[in-house]
């Protein structure tokens, strides 16, 4: 039984020990790309709810105080919006106080990631 061990031939060895370095290099290149795409949608959902607050503040200030804010630093001291703006960049264009405002959030490319 012994000298069996000793008779393989080194394609066996290097197949033998192959295969399980290779499965673990692939299981962890999958767990890789899985934070990945988990760090994207984070990112994607935190923009999403920045601009859904905003949205909700400016539509809540209306209903209350039956105007549209004159600006985004009025809702973010009176309604408690919080802009992280090393991060996001809010665009807020009023064209008057009982329409609309045009409300445009985007990520920037370079900002903190956590």
């Amino acid at each position: 039984m012994k000298r069996d061990i000793f008779k393989r031939s080194v394609s066996d060895i290097i197949r033998d020990c192959l295969a399980p370095v290779i499965f673990t290099l692939i299981v962890i290149a999958m767990i890789v790309a899985g934070l990945r795409e988990t760090e994207v949608s984070s990112r994607a959902e935190g923009l999403r709810l920045l601009d859904e607050s905003i949205r909700r503040a400016v539509l809540q200030c209306y209903a209350i105080e039956g105007s549209y804010p004159g600006g985004i630093k009025y809702i973010e001291e009176n309604y408690g919006i919080y802009i992280d703006r090393t991060r996001y960049a809010v665009h807020y264009d009023i064209f008057a106080s009982n329409i609309l405002p045009d409300i445009t959030v985007l990520e920037l490319a370079g900002g903190r990631r956590r």
